[in-house]
C-alpha cells in the first residue's frame, strides 16, 4: 500500500476541491464518484444545461464516450472465459464477413490485437448505418474499403473502428445485440441501474448537456452518434454506477459479492500487453486488454477516458489502494479541471505521484526538422507539416465524414526531443499536446497523435508482413 494515505475520506472537503475547480476552469456541471476504503462516496457540481439551469445531482446521467470501450473489452473477455472466443485466433474464423483493404491483414488480425489497439485498423469512421439491431453488422461491412493506420502488430493506434468489430463479435456469439448484451451480462448482474446505452433510455433520467467555448455555451445537439457507435463510444451513466463497474475490475466480483469475471479474466485485463510511443496524451505509457496501463512512479494503475460532443469522462483505478474514481463533466476541455483533481486524490487517497504535465523543456533541443515535413493521412484526418527556417508548422485538418465537424487545428511545433514535439492544442484550451514522428518497421513514416498513426502519403504498402507489437 503506498504511503502518506488520508485514513478517511471527507466528503465536505472534496465537495469543496469540486466546487472549486469546477469553476476555476469553467465547466458547467460535473460529477464526481469515488472508492475508497471500500466505500463508494458521490458528488456532484454546478449545473446540468447553462440554457436551462438545471442543477447537476449525483443522479445526473453524463456520456461517457470512450469509455463504453472498457465495457465492450470485460464483454469479450467474459466470452473468451468461457471458451466461446479464442483472443488468438483470426476474427474471420467468428466473423467470416470481417475484412480489410489488406487481404494478408485482414488473416492476421485477432481480438487481442482488436483490444490493445494493434490490429492496424484505423479510429475515425463514422458510418451511419442506421438504429436497426443490424447497424453493427452493416458498419462491419462498410468499413470493409476504409484504409488502415498501419499494418497489424506494427505500431499501437487507437481504433474505435476495431472495438466495433469486437461488438459484433459479441452479438454473434450471444446472439443478443450489443445493447442487451451489455445489459444482461454486466448491466444487470452488477446492478447498474444507472447505465443505459440508447438515447431514449436516458430520458428518464437528468441527463447533462454537452456545452463548448471558452464561455461554454450548449451544443447544437445533445448526441451525434449514431446507433452502431455503442461499442466504442456510447455508454451513458452516472459517475456512481462507472466506479461501480470499476470495482468488478479489481477481483471480477459485483459489490454485492456476484461472481462476474474470473479473477484471472480482470488481471489479464489489467496486463500491460504493449508499450506506447504517446505517454502524454493519456498520462500512460501502455495499453493493456480494454485499458490504459499507468506507471505512477511506481505505483500501478489503470483506466481510460472518454470525449462525445462537449463531454468527457475519465476511470483511475490504483488496486494497490483500493482506490478507483470517475470524473464526469459536460464541457469538452475539461483536462485541466481533471488534472488538478485527479493529482490531490491520487496523492491524498492512494499515495501516488503523478509525473509533470506534458511540455517543452525551458531550453528546447536542437533538431534537424526537415525530414518531418510532408502530408500524413489517415481515415478522418489529414496532418500537414511544414518546415520554414528550421522551424515545422502543424496543421490538422478533420476530413471525410468528419470534415466540417471543427475547425483545423494549427501549431508551431517546439522540439522536447529528436523526434518528440510540443504544439499547443487550440481545441482542448491551448494545452501543449504531443506529435511524436517514427516510422514502421517496413520504413513507412508517421506522425503520431492522439494515440493514432497517419502515415506518410504515399501511405504503406499493402501485404506487409506484421512485425514488432506484441499481440
Amino acid at each position: 500500500m503506498p504511503n502518506s494515505v488520508r485514513t478517511s475520506f471527507d466528503l465536505a472537503h472534496w465537495q469543496s476541491r469540486l466546487d472549486a475547480l469546477r469553476a476555476e476552469h469553467r465547466v458547467p456541471g460535473a460529477t464526481l464518484a469515488v472508492l475508497t476504503d471500500g466505500e463508494i462516496h458521490e458528488l456532484a457540481s454546478g449545473i446540468l444545461h447553462r440554457g436551462t439551469g438545471v442543477e447537476t445531482t449525483t443522479d445526473s446521467v453524463f456520456q461517457l464516450g470512450s469509455v463504453a470501450k472498457v465495457y465492450t473489452a470485460a464483454l469479450v473477455m467474459g466470452l473468451a472465459e468461457e471458451g466461446r472466443l479464442d483472443l488468438d485466433a483470426p476474427v474471420v474464423e467468428v466473423l467470416p464477413e470481417f475484412a480489410t483493404v489488406d487481404p494478408d491483414a485482414t488473416k492476421t488480425i485477432t481480438a487481442r490485437r482488436l483490444l490493445n489497439h494493434t490490429s492496424g485498423l484505423t479510429c475515425d469512421f463514422t458510418d451511419d448505418t442506421g438504429r436497426g439491431d443490424d447497424c453493427l453488422a452493416k458498419y462491419v461491412e462498410a468499413a470493409r474499403g476504409v484504409a488502415m493506420d498501419c499494418p497489424p502488430g506494427t505500431a499501437a493506434s487507437y481504433s474505435s473502428v476495431g472495438y466495433n468489430v469486437l461488438g459484433r463479435i459479441i452479438e454473434v456469439l450471444t446472439g443478443l445485440t450489443w445493447d442487451n448484451a451489455l445489459r444482461e451480462r454486466l448491466v444487470a448482474p452488477l446492478g447498474l441501474a444507472e447505465t443505459m446505452t440508447l438515447p431514449e433510455e436516458a430520458l428518464r433520467f437528468r441527463v447533462a448537456m454537452g456545452h463548448l467555448g471558452q464561455d461554454p455555451e450548449p451544443t447544437a445537439a445533445w448526441d451525434l452518434m449514431p446507433r452502431n457507435a455503442g461499442p466504442y463510444g456510447r455508454v451513458l451513466a452516472t459517475a456512481g454506477d462507472v466506479v461501480r463497474f470499476a470495482l468488478m475490475l479489481l477481483d471480477g466480483t459485483a459489490a454485492d459479492g456476484t461472481r462476474v469475471l474470473a479473477e484471472e479474466t480482470v488481471t489479464a485485463m489489467r496486463r500491460r500487453e504493449v508499450e506506447v510511443p504517446d505517454k502524454w496524451t493519456l498520462g500512460s505509457d501502455g495499453w493493456g486488454l480494454g485499458l490504459s496501463i499507468y506507471d505512477w512512479n511506481g505505483v500501478p494503475g489503470f483506466g481510460h477516458n472518454g470525449s462525445s460532443i462537449g463531454q468527457r469522462s475519465y476511470l483511475r483505478v490504483v488496486p494497490e489502494a483500493e482506490l478507483a474514481f470517475a470524473l464526469l463533466t459536460n464541457h469538452g476541455t475539461t483536462d485541466r479541471l481533471y488534472t488538478a483533481l485527479s493529482r490531490e486524490l491520487l496523492g491524498e487517497l492512494a499515495g501516488v505521484q503523478v509525473p509533470a504535465d506534458f511540455a517543452p523543456p525551458p531550453s528546447p533541443p536542437s533538431v534537424n526538422v526537415a525530414p518531418f515535413a510532408g502530408t500524413y493521412r489517415r481515415e478522418g484526418v489529414i496532418i500537414t507539416v511544414t518546415e520554414k527556417d528550421g522551424k515545422l508548422r502543424f496543421v490538422y485538418e478533420f476530413a471525410d465524414a468528419l470534415k466540417g465537424i471543427a475547425p483545423p487545428i494549427e501549431a508551431d511545433l517546439v522540439p522536447v526531443s529528436k523526434n518528440v514535439f510540443a504544439g499547443r492544442n487550440s481545441m482542448f484550451g491551448d494545452d501543449w499536446m504531443p506529435v511524436l514522428f517514427s516510422r514502421l518497421p517496413d520504413g513507412t513514416e508517421y506522425c503520431y497523435t492522439g494515440m493514432r498513426v497517419a502515415p506518410r502519403i504515399p501511405a504503406f504498402r499493402a501485404g506487409v508482413e506484421s512485425v514488432g507489437a506484441s499481440g
